[in-house]
C-alpha cells in the first residue's frame, strides 16, 4: 500500500449471520454453492399468513448463546452478539486491540426490535395497570440494545453508536466508522447491521409497501465488518479492502435516478477511481420501482458484467438494514481468491423508500 493511501481505513475482517448459518463460512460457501435460502414460514410461531422467508437455521437465541444472560435477550440482540462473537473469535484475532478501551461499535437499524417495542407498548394497554410490565423487557424496546449489548458481552468500551437509517444503515455506519477512526477516537472499529424476523416487521412491511408490486420475501441476519487503520494491518489480519469513499444524498419526488447517478459518480470520483477499474457492484435491491432504478443506474455507470459478478443481497431475502453490509460481505466473499478481483474497485449501492441514497467504493486487496 502506497504512503498516499497508508491513512486510509481497510476492512481486515468479517463475519456474518445469515440465512446460510453462522459465520463468515458459511455465508461464502452458501454463495458458491449458489443455494436457495427461502423455506416456508412457520405460520403458528410467527403468527404470520403462509408464505416463504429467509431465516437463520435453527437460530435459537439461548441454544446458540447458552442460558446465561439471555433470559430476555430478543431476536436481533441475538444475531447482533452472535455475529460479534464469530469475529471476535476467529483464530486469527487480536483481542487486546480489537476489544477494550479503544475499539468501538457501530451498528446500523431500521428502529431495533419492532417486535420488542410492539410487545412492550401491548403489555402496556392490556394490563390491569399501565405500569404492568416485564421490566426485563424494558431494555430490548431501546433502539440501542443491540449495540450496547454487543459491547458488554465482549468488554467493548470505546464508542458505541447506533444509527437508524432504514436500507441505507449499513453504508452510513461504515461511513461513521472512517470518520471514528480519522478522528482518533478509536482503533479499530466492528461496523455492521441487523435485522431480525418477527410477525411485527413481517405486519409493518406488508402495509407499508407501495401497493401493486411483489413483495420479496423477508430475511433476516446480521453482517459486521472489522475496519481499522491501514497501519492496523497484520499477516494475521491483512487488508481485504482500502474504503475510497462513502457518499449519500437525498432524492425527492420524482428525482431518484439523476440523483442516484450523482451520488455514484461523486464516490467515484472522491475515490480517485473510474467506472472503468470497477470489477463488481452490488445494489441493495430495494422493493419496487426504487430497486429497479437502483439497479438500472448502476448498469449505466459501471455494466451490467460489474453486477453480474457477486450474487444480490437478495439471495438473503429482503434484509432492510443489513442489506449494506451483507453486499460488502458477499463481494469479499466472491473476490477472494479471484485473481481477476485482485486490486481493483468495488461498489456497493443502497437506496431507502424515504429517499436516502448512499454508495460506497472499495478497493479491492492486491493478493
Amino acid at each position: 500500500m502506497s504512503a498516499a493511501t497508508a491513512s486510509r481505513p481497510v476492512i481486515t475482517a468479517w463475519s456474518a449471520v445469515s440465512p446460510y448459518g453462522i459465520g463468515a463460512q458459511a455465508l461464502t460457501e452458501g454463495l458458491r454453492a449458489g443455494r436457495a435460502t427461502s423455506a416456508p414460514v412457520d405460520t403458528e410461531r410467527w403468527g404470520v399468513p403462509e408464505g416463504d422467508a429467509h431465516l437463520v437455521p435453527g437460530f435459537e437465541v439461548r441454544e446458540v448463546l447458552g442460558k446465561k444472560g439471555t433470559r430476555s435477550m430478543d431476536r436481533v440482540t441475538g444475531l447482533a452478539v452472535t455475529t460479534v462473537g464469530a469475529l471476535l473469535e476467529q483464530p486469527q484475532a487480536d483481542r487486546d486491540r480489537e476489544t477494550g478501551d479503544r475499539a468501538a461499535l457501530v451498528l446500523g437499524t431500521t428502529t431495533g426490535s419492532v417486535a420488542s417495542m410492539m410487545d412492550f407498548t401491548r403489555s402496556s394497554l392490556v394490563g390491569a395497570r399501565p405500569f404492568d410490565v416485564d421490566p426485563a423487557q424494558m431494555p430490548n424496546a431501546v433502539m440501542n440494545c443491540a449495540a450496547g449489548q454487543c459491547a458488554i458481552w465482549y468488554g467493548m468500551r470505546g464508542p458505541n453508536t447506533t444509527l437508524a437509517g432504514g436500507r441505507t444503515a449499513s453504508l452510513s455506519a461504515v461511513n461513521y466508522a472512517t470518520r471514528l477512526l480519522s478522528s482518533g477516537r478509536a482503533e479499530s472499529v466492528l461496523c455492521g447491521a441487523a435485522e431480525e424476523f418477527s410477525s411485527a416487521r413481517y405486519w409493518l412491511e406488508r402495509h407499508s409497501r407501495e401497493s401493486g408490486g411483489e413483495d420479496p420475501a423477508l430475511g433476516e441476519g446480521c453482517a459486521m465488518l472489522l475496519i481499522q487503520p491501514a497501519d492496523a494491518c497484520s499477516p494475521e489480519r491483512p487488508a481485504l479492502a482500502e474504503i475510497l469513499a462513502v457518499e449519500s444524498r437525498v432524492a425527492f419526488g420524482d428525482d431518484l435516478r439523476a440523483t442516484l447517478e450523482a451520488c455514484v459518480r461523486s464516490a467515484l470520483v472522491a475515490s480517485g477511481g473510474s467506472a472503468e477499474e470497477v470489477w463488481a457492484a452490488g445494489h441493495s435491491e430495494a422493493p419496487g420501482a426504487a430497486g429497479v432504478v437502483e439497479r438500472e443506474v448502476l448498469a449505466s455507470v459501471v455494466g451490467d458484467r460489474a453486477l453480474e459478478r457477486v450474487p444480490g443481497v437478495g439471495t438473503l431475502g429482503d434484509v432492510s438494514a443489513a442489506s449494506g453490509a451483507f453486499q460488502i460481505a458477499m463481494l469479499l466473499a466472491t473476490a477472494d481468491g479471484d485473481a481477476e478481483a485482485a486490486g481493483r474497485l468495488a461498489v456497493a449501492t443502497s437506496v431507502d423508500r424515504d429517499g436516502s441514497l448512499s454508495c460506497a467504493v472499495l478497493r479491492l486487496a492486491a493478493s
